[in-house]
């Protein structure tokens, strides 16, 4: 509870926490527009593709011209200004730079730079959590060996989601379920860059699309996104994935305890311990009212009858047994809230949820028949979706990583919905990506319990 004191210091010091960020899309921009006027924090860099749309984008959250052109990162650090420039490695480099944000959601790049800053000596906060997904458990433990913070994003539902599974151990309950709401339905499984929109504008107002990547959208529909972020969750609490991944239950918010508890009490959930993604939309197209849409839950049980009756009580939702009840949180702020993150690595040196285990992998899984010869195209695209799967089924199937199916041409035809294996694609072996996500499995060939 003292992170705001800790930065109001930092700056009463002549000393904020100095920061480069890599990417600036939408989570990205979000961050900007808090660091500004977050007392404590010096943006010294911004890394982007395109310098001038990053420019843009500073400029569109309020920065002034004079704020963002320093000539140098010498020159941002000495003048309190900020260097735009497309070399990300620049930012790494720079020995005042202490935090590295990676935000730019290509799980290659995310391994490279986040692998770098940690090599340099430097915090990483991942936004990246497609990176995170395809290979965070060997990224967190090589930032613990070498004495930095490897980051999830506070703001970003994977790190709230696993604040609410530490909150529910730290007191003494077990987390029977944690995970988020979104709106699925079956049929979004074969949503494209192209039809995304058609369900976007069904229920959220995008007043600029330009600041929009379709494809990387349509990955929170087709339900990838769900199974990278429950996958890093899963990594980061110990929970773990359900065999067949997951259901997508149609819930209100006051609903989860009745809900995502076992079968054997009456739930949809094949055991306790797990991740589960609930639907704002019914399975007829009716949306739930008062549904977790934007929100994140846990749902808990104690051995304690006393904790139990308490449930009740104090109005923790409990299921209609009394056995389970549901802690959630409405909303998610995303980038406006990563500056937490950022204060919790400089000034705590802890992370605000980080990997430990590999006990979730996300699948490759066909939108569409595939024919031999086509090449996928990768998250969010008209290929395949994301599947949550157990890390030991993966392992064991050989099953292909989401995070590689990009750019790479099939070696055999693929059924719809049939998962893809590492053979049935044509993969470099030597490819920076994919030989570090084979270290990772090496390292962690188990799953792990918390």
């Amino acid at each position: 509870m003292n992170l705001s004191f800790m930065l109001k210091e930092r700056a009463a010091k002549g000393k904020p926490v100095r920061i480069g960020q890599v990417g600036a899309g939408k989570f990205g921009t979000m961050h900007l527009a808090q660091c500004r006027i977050t007392r404590g924090m010096h943006l010294v860099g911004l890394a982007d593709l395109l310098p001038a749309r990053a420019k843009e984008r500073l400029e569109g959250v309020q920065w002034s011209p004079e704020q963002i052109n320093a000539t140098s990162l010498g020159d941002a650090l000495k003048t309190g200004k900020t260097h735009i420039t497309d070399n990300a490695m620049s930012l790494i480099e720079c020995p005042e730079i202490e935090v590295i944000i990676e935000a730019t959601g290509d799980p290659a790049t995310g391994i490279r730079i986040a692998s770098a800053a940690i090599e340099a000596g430097k915090h990483v906060v991942m936004v990246n959590v497609e990176a995170d997904a395809l290979a965070g458990p060997l990224l967190a433990k090589r930032a613990r060996a070498k004495g930095v913070v490897y980051s999830m994003a506070w703001g970003d539902q994977p790190a709230l989601v696993s604040e609410h599974v530490d909150w529910a151990r730290s007191v003494g309950f077990t987390v029977v379920a944690a995970g988020k709401g979104t709106r699925y339905h079956p049929t979004y499984h074969q949503s494209t860059p192209e039809t995304v929109w058609d369900i976007l504008d069904q229920y959220l107002v995008i007043h600029n699309r330009s600041h929009i990547n379709p494809k990387m959208f349509n990955s929170f529909i087709d339900g990838t996104k769900s199974g990278i972020e429950m996958t890093a969750i899963c990594n980061a609490t110990g929970l773990v994935p359900q065999t067949d991944g997951l259901t997508f239950p149609p819930a209100t918010r006051f609903e989860h305890a009745d809900i995502c508890k076992p079968k054997s009490d009456g739930g949809v959930l094949e055991k306790a311990g797990v991740t589960e993604v609930t639907s704002s939309l019914y399975r007829d197209m009716k949306d739930v009212p008062h549904s977790l849409l934007m929100g994140t839950y846990v749902v808990i049980s104690s051995d304690s009858d006393y904790a139990k009756g308490c449930f009740k009580e104090y109005s923790m939702l409990p299921d209609k047994s009394g056995k389970y009840a549901a802690l959630y949180r409405p909303t998610h702020m995303i980038g406006l809230e990563l500056g937490l993150s950022v204060a919790s690595a400089a000034c705590r040196k802890e992370p605000t949820g980080s990997a430990f285990c590999f006990n979730s992998d996300v699948v490759a899984t066909a939108k569409r028949g595939l024919k031999k010869g086509e090449m996928l195209d990768g998250e969010g695209g008209f290929c395949v979706w994301g599947k949550q799967t157990p890390a030991e089924i993966s392992l064991k199937e050989g099953f292909l990583p989401l995070g590689l199916a990009h750019n790479v041409k099939l070696k055999a035809d693929i059924k719809e919905g049939q998962r893809l294996k590492w053979s049935d694609v044509e993969i470099d072996a030597n490819d920076a990506t994919v030989k570090f996500r084979r270290e990772m499995e090496r390292e962690f060939p188990k799953p792990s319990s918390f």
